[in-house]
Formats: C-alpha cells, sequence, structure tokens
C-alpha cells in the first residue's frame, strides 16, 4: 500500500502540494468555524506551542530539501 502511495505522491508537482496545503488551512478554518470549542482552545493556548509544532513538523521535509 505504501509503495504504490508512494508512486502516485512522485506524479505530483509544485502546484499539487501548493493546493494540498491550501486545502488543509482551508479546512481548518472550516473546523474551527463550525466548532466553538476548538476555537477557545485555540485562543487560550499560547502561541509557542503552535511554532514548537511547527518546527517539529517541519524539521524532517526541510532537512531533505536542504541537506
Amino acid at each position: 500500500m505504501h509503495k504504490n502511495l508512494n508512486k502516485k505522491i512522485k506524479k505530483m508537482d509544485v502546484w499539487d502540494l501548493k493546493l494540498v496545503k491550501l486545502s488543509t488551512a482551508s479546512f481548518v478554518l472550516f473546523v474551527l468555524s463550525i466548532w466553538p470549542a476548538a476555537l477557545t482552545w485555540i485562543g487560550n493556548t499560547s502561541w509557542w506551542w503552535f511554532l514548537a509544532a511547527t518546527i517539529i513538523f517541519a524539521w524532517r521535509p526541510i532537512r531533505k530539501v536542504c541537506c
């Protein structure tokens, strides 16, 4: 299953990856707009946690691209 998925992902170009990112961001905004508890949790959580999560999640892809 992973091999088949990897083959399909390799067919994606830069525009496809950008569209996946945009669709993910818009889905998150959608969830926040329909679920008030999630919006409250986001508002009450320190922005440092989100920055730390971003760095942790982006570490491997950035290493693969830059090194």
